[in-house]
């Protein structure tokens, strides 16, 4: 009998379910989202330092499918964050366009420096205390901060109502354990991704992306639509 390996998580049948399929699962368990009106608005945050240069050309293309689920349930604005080198975190400005967030994106270099998740929340709160923000997603593939301090910034989002869709590449046991907690304390999502799935990530972000724009009604839609992982988006939601 082969054994199931740490990122294969086990169905009520016990059958095996891919970080992939999780991940929507929880993503279809997801609040119904306020109705506020106008465009959904999202936060695409990403570790920007040295361990992430190996994959990040290839990250910066995996947000075209966001734009294409939002444009059609009444579109996304977009404003990307990113951390890297010596306390260093930027952020841009709002952006609808696909092609803009795009050059933006791959305008940014890795540079070593320390991750500043715990900073990236609380700018998050204050984003959302200000603002409208929907939902925010964050793609790293570590932590090295006080894993305390990260969950406490994580539970204020989880007060204010504002969900994080947790991505991470990569093995790391300290992000492997903290992040699913990020997406709990949040009411979010979590999911484990690699190089050898694009495809998959692409239509998830997707799934994220509608919900922001559209709430669970894009979310049962699109799912519909894209079928895979995808798919199981239309069967969970109520």
């Amino acid at each position: 009998m082969s054994r199931k390996s740490e990122i294969e998580p086990t169905g009520p049948a016990g059958a095996a379910t891919s970080p992939a399929e999780a991940f929507a699962r929880e993503v279809a368990r997801l609040p119904p989202r306020p109705a506020a009106g106008g465009r959904g608005r999202l936060l695409f945050a990403m570790d920007a330092t040295a361990s992430r240069e190996p994959t990040w050309d290839a990250a910066t293309t995996q947000q075209g499918e966001m734009f294409v689920a939002a444009h059609e349930v009444g579109g996304l604005d977009v404003r990307l964050a990113f951390y890297r080198g010596f306390d260093e975190f930027k952020v841009s400005r709002w952006t609808s366009d696909g092609r803009e967030l795009a050059r933006l994106m791959g305008a940014v270099r890795c540079l070593a420096g320390r991750t500043q998740v715990a900073r990236l929340l609380r700018y998050a709160a204050d984003q959302k205390r200000e603002s409208r923000l929907d939902a925010v997603v964050f793609v790293g593939d570590c932590c090295e901060e006080d894993v305390d301090e990260v969950g406490h910034e994580a539970g204020k989002l989880g007060l204010l109502g504002l969900p994080v869709f947790v991505f991470q590449e990569g093995h790391d046991n300290t992000a492997s354990r903290l992040f699913p907690q990020i997406a709990r304390l949040t009411r979010g999502a979590y999911c484990r991704f690699d190089r050898t799935s694009p495809g998959e990530l692409k239509r998830l972000l997707g799934a994220v992306a509608a919900y922001a724009a559209g709430g669970k009604a894009a979310l049962v839609k699109y799912g519909r639509q894209q079928g895979g992982a995808a798919a199981l988006l239309t069967s969970q939601v109520d």
